[in-house]
């Protein structure tokens, strides 16, 4: 197993989970190192793997790559039979463009909703900013329009890195009790049944260490 992948917690890294569903999703081995976020040793530590100080980092013999998006292009170039994009033009094209949409954007959604699979809560929307609302509705037309162009089963079709980018929103969204139009609803249950995120999220229960800068979130209505 020539592969290592350095991730956060699991409860609060949705980057981390991102480049971990990749991997599982494409059947890849790789050795997982977990560093608890924030502690007394977190900047040493990942400054041992990256010089960006964050997770993911995915580690080939001497070779370090980090950022999921890099993670994802460089096993892909290296691997074979690995999640992709769609082979249609116009559904590769589609799906490129709304997984990099996700790279860059929806920041209300990241400050308002931070990743944490401990929390269960109802939440209405009206609890959030008006820029947070409109990103939630976008997310749930793109989902909306995914499904209606290509018909399923994934967001293009079959399962493909758009769908990786977008699990942990939906996560988010059953955090925070969010309720979704049915074809959005629809995106956030696959995810649910995926054996890999079970795995993750029961290992996300299971962790000790607490940020309370995240979850402070729990008590803000």
């Amino acid at each position: 197993m020539s592969l290592k992948l350095i991730i956060g917690n699991k409860n609060y890294s949705s980057w981390s989970l991102r480049a971990w569903l990749f991997l599982k999703q494409s059947n890849v081995d790789f050795e997982e190192i977990r560093l608890a976020l924030f502690t007394e040793q977190w900047e040493t530590e990942i400054k041992r793997y990256t010089p960006a100080g964050k997770v993911p980092v995915l580690l080939d013999g001497d070779i370090a790559v980090w950022d999921s998006l890099a993670i994802m292009e460089y096993v892909r170039e290296n691997y074979s039979d690995i999640v992709g994009w769609p082979g249609d033009r116009v559904a590769q094209a589609h799906a490129r463009s709304i997984a990099t949409e996700m790279h860059s954007g929806f920041m209300a959604i990241r400050e308002e909703l931070p990743q944490n699979l401990r929390l269960c809560q109802q939440r209405s929307r009206d609890d959030f900013s008006s820029t947070t609302r409109s990103e939630i509705e976008r997310v749930e037309t793109l989902w909306q329009d995914c499904f209606q162009r290509y018909g399923g089963p994934w967001l293009c079709g079959d399962f493909s890195i758009a769908d990786v980018m977008y699990a942990p929103v939906a996560l988010r969204f059953v955090t925070y009790g969010i309720e979704l139009i049915p074809e959005a609803q629809q995106f956030v249950t696959l995810v649910q049944e995926l054996d890999a995120i079970q795995d993750w999220t029961q290992d996300a229960v299971a962790e000790e260490e607490t940020l309370p800068f995240i979850d402070a979130h729990a008590n803000r209505s």
